[in-house]
């Protein structure tokens, strides 16, 4: 009777922690899947001398890259791989962050939306375009560093920045209004 008291009482202690540990693991492995992803569609980029873009659907919490076919009029965006989903608990969100990681967007969320062949925004969507040299650019096609997708649990929140550069990096805070951005 004594060992499954003792038993009781360490797994309801080990629950919740390992809930938790579980949880970090998830929005973790999200960030760095998100940076993998944004480091393919940059490759891809310049390895096939074409535009190619990260798109993130924020309301289904999904990302995937895509290429710029121009051999349609107009051009299409074409998908290329598969779709890959946030982890449960994940969303495409820095609430309550107030500013961007250093080096990065001037103002918070300032991510552009992607847009459809014709040039209409597409609603709930980040997008990060890079051209043939691997840089991120708008949609005029000028080089530009608002590249940042933001994924949080609650409990912390990552930003994967893209500098004018084409440079990576991942960041993370805890989710305050004044943050304290560190590299990852």
């Amino acid at each position: 009777m004594l060992v499954a008291g003792m038993i009781g009482v360490i797994g309801a202690i080990a629950v919740p922690i390992a809930g938790r540990t579980m949880a970090g693991f998830r929005l973790s492995g999200s960030a760095r899947a998100l940076t993998n992803a944004m480091a393919v569609a940059k490759i891809r980029a310049a390895a096939s001398f074409s535009r190619v873009r990260l798109y993130a659907d924020l309301a289904a919490g999904t990302h995937h890259v895509e290429a710029l076919d121009r051999t349609s009029d107009p051009d299409q965006w074409r998908t290329e791989g598969g779709v890959t989903s946030i982890g449960t608990g994940v969303t495409y969100s820095f609430t309550p962050v107030t500013t961007a990681p250093p080096g990065s967007q001037a103002v918070i969320g300032a991510t552009p939306q992607c847009l459809t062949d014709l040039g209409v925004a597409i609603p709930n969507t980040w997008c990060i375009t890079f051209n043939s040299r691997g840089i991120p650019v708008d949609a005029t096609g000028a080089p530009t560093a608002e590249g940042v997708l933001y994924v949080a649990d609650g409990t912390e929140v990552f930003a994967v920045a893209v500098a004018s550069t084409g440079m990576v990096r991942l960041w993370r805070t805890l989710p305050t209004a004044t943050p304290r951005w560190v590299a990852q």
